[in-house]
């Protein structure tokens, strides 16, 4: 069968460099799909031979997004590490912190980054504000930024935006593409809120910053515990958190949730989201902590996409390889005993098509060798999802009940039966719905932790490193964008060894040594491109896994040569 190659590079909004290239037949549907990192990082190599206090600090660096989740498993791995058992009052404001990251992370990425791949914002422009404004009340009972004036004046500010030739974050997209499914007075409506979701951000900000000092790269958590005792004792700031919480809590409900409704009543009928694909096997771990004992969501797996029966994580099983990565080391490890020694071998000739449907000469990855910054994580030699639909998943398997509520409400509502989940509008869905769990049950955290604080003021536990022994430990949990690890080897005081296993790794690492692929990967293959100069049915499923390649990839030569040269062309190729 012959076959075309489309390469899309780079895949913008996201966090990183990410390459896409595919083979499509003569109808356009995907035959392989190949999911490549070409820049990378060192954060790994940095933090080897100094004092493992410092880890938490330097691998939140990784990220500007995933800044405290990084800084919060360095500061747990070592604590795993060292047999430390941080106080209470460390455990629930790590949690609140942690609750006002997915706050902020789940919106800014449906509004700001995948948002577009959904709402048609030149087909707003034609939009009837006042019928956009009723709209708005099939799907919440309190919309939000959504008045026939409220609309009336985004439509006229998106207008001038336009007349003058100047669309911003809103150029360079696939406007009036096909497979958009919204009309006019819905597309107006999300336009809207993608707007209101650039305060919220901020706000959300805030709640991190009240007890982490800053955001992003707070400040507060150390190795035993955290330092922010004041502010806890504070009742103005604890205040704040619960004002701008309970405004989150407002724009989830009303608008998030609403919107996300609608864009699965309009697109439950489009072949390219809504079919099922991938590998279809879920990872995840426990996380959100809501008191002593509880955490919001569960621990577990789930293989060949049967939610019927749940698996332990047996952490013994996980591995990296790199057969298809840059990397010396093929073979497969446990993250103890990982390896990141690079073996760039660059891309090879071929035609491929260009932006205008005709075949040209470029520079393309060498699938049958290597071909990504990023390695291949496995469990016990399998490709795993890992993400906010693992989460929910996971959850809704183990019977877990503010997770079967929030999520049988959702499909009730939208008409979609369970299955959908599996799916890449199901991907979008399941990361609104772990938001709205954490919004309709996070504030047990805070009421846990004021009543803890009423007779316990602990928040730092003492300890001792023996430079004599050697120790090891990791951080596991779950993250916005999945199951995240840190593992971390101690030896004379110091890191000996450090590897971090992120969500991106797992869900965009190229194939392994059994031909088996990831779920970037799979995702693609058999899905039809409607037409391969605008990709959107690619971009939109790869968006729906919130990418985050700067944290999946982490190799540096500490010797300063150069492993390779990339130069980004923002023309070809690129896509919204």
């Amino acid at each position: 069968m012959a076959t075309k190659r489309v390469i899309v590079d780079p895949i913008t909004r996201i966090e990183g460099h990410l390459r896409i290239e595919v083979e499509v037949d003569e109808n356009n549907v995907i035959q392989n799909a190949y999911s490549t990192s070409t820049l990378w990082r060192g954060l790994e190599t940095i933090v080897k031979n100094r004092d493992p206090r410092d880890a938490g600090f330097l691998m939140q660096r990784i990220c500007g997004v995933c800044t405290y989740s990084h800084y919060r498993a360095g500061i747990e791995a070592v604590e795993d590490a060292l047999g430390i058992e941080p106080p209470l009052n460390a455990k629930l404001t790590r949690a609140l912190m942690n609750q006002a990251l997915f706050m902020h992370d789940h919106p800014v990425h449906f509004y700001h980054l995948h948002g577009l791949d959904w709402v048609d914002v030149v087909s707003a422009l034609k939009a009837n504000p006042a019928l956009a404004a009723k709209e708005a009340f099939k799907y919440t009972k309190y919309p939000v930024a959504a008045g026939e004036g409220d609309l009336k004046k985004v439509q006229d500010k998106v207008k001038i935006f336009v007349e003058k030739g100047q669309l911003g974050p809103f150029a360079n997209a696939y406007w009036g593409h096909k497979s958009f499914k919204l009309t006019p007075e819905q597309n107006l409506i999300a336009l809207s809120h993608y707007l209101k979701a650039l305060e919220i951000q901020r706000d959300m900000a805030k709640m991190t910053a009240i007890f982490g000092g800053k955001q992003p790269h707070p400040q507060s958590l150390t190795v035993g515990g955290v330092t922010c005792i004041m502010d806890l004792l504070d009742p103005s700031r604890m205040g704040e958190f619960l004002t701008l919480f309970k405004k989150g809590q407002d724009f989830v409900n009303n608008a998030y949730y609403a919107d996300v409704l609608m864009a699965a009543k309009a697109y439950k009928n489009e072949p390219s989201v809504t079919d099922k694909r991938g590998v279809m096997n879920f990872i995840a771990h426990n996380t959100i902590r809501l008191n002593r004992s509880e955490y919001l969501f569960d621990s577990g797996i789930i293989m060949n996409g049967d939610i019927s029966k749940v698996y332990p994580i047996n952490e013994d099983l996980i591995t990296e390889e790199a057969t298809h990565s840059w990397y010396k080391d093929n073979q497969p490890l446990h993250p103890y005993e990982g390896k990141t020694n690079p073996n760039y071998t660059g891309f090879v000739d071929r035609q491929t098509v260009g932006p205008d449907g005709k075949m040209i000469h470029s520079k393309s990855i060498d699938e049958k060798n290597k071909y990504s910054w990023i390695k291949s994580p496995r469990y016990d030699g399998k490709p795993m999802e890992v993400g906010p639909l693992a989460c929910m998943l996971v959850s809704y398997a183990s019977g877990n009940d503010r997770v079967k509520k929030v999520v049988d409400q959702f499909l009730k509502e939208s008409g979609l039966p369970v299955g959908a989940l599996f799916t890449t509008l199901g991907r979008t869905a399941a990361r609104m719905l772990q938001t709205k769990v954490i919004v309709d049950n996070g504030l047990e955290t805070f009421n846990a932790l004021i009543e803890n604080l009423k007779v316990d003021k602990e928040t730092y536990t003492s300890y001792k490193i023996d430079k004599n022994k050697e120790y090891k430990g990791r951080f596991i949990g779950d993250v916005p964008r999945g199951m995240l690890s840190h593992w971390i080897r101690i030896k004379n005081g110091v890191v000996e060894n450090y590897q971090a296993v992120v969500p991106s790794t797992w869900n965009a690492g190229p194939k392994d040594a059994n031909g088996l692929i990831g779920p970037y990967e799979s995702n693609l293959i058999g899905m039809k491109v409607e037409d391969i100069t605008q990709p959107l049915e690619i971009i939109r499923v790869i968006h729906s896994f919130d990418p985050c390649i700067a944290c999946a990839v982490h190799v540096m030569d500490t010797k300063g040569n150069d492993l390779g040269v990339h130069k980004v062309d923002p023309i070809y190729g690129a896509s919204c």
